[in-house]
């Protein structure tokens, strides 16, 4: 199962870690350079919690924490 929050739909994004070298031109030098560039993932914070459901039942999925905080599920 993929890891998206079943309220939000928040997914994991992909961005870059970026390497620089070099001394910036603010303390004297003749600026940084991008030396490397690394394909990263950023996730979001997901639990695993057991909700409940609209016919009264109980349910395991994934939930952004965020959505837990602002009160947008009931926890079971």
């Amino acid at each position: 199962m993929a890891r998206i929050c079943a309220i939000t739909g928040k997914r994991p994004i992909k961005g870059s870690i970026i390497n620089r070298k070099g001394q910036s031109k603010k303390s004297g030098g003749i600026g940084t350079h991008i030396t490397s560039k690394t394909v990263r993932k950023f996730c979001s914070n997901l639990q695993k919690i057991r909700i409940k459901t609209s016919n009264g039942g109980t349910k395991r999925v994934w939930v952004a924490v965020k959505a837990i905080k602002a009160g947008l599920v009931e926890k079971a």
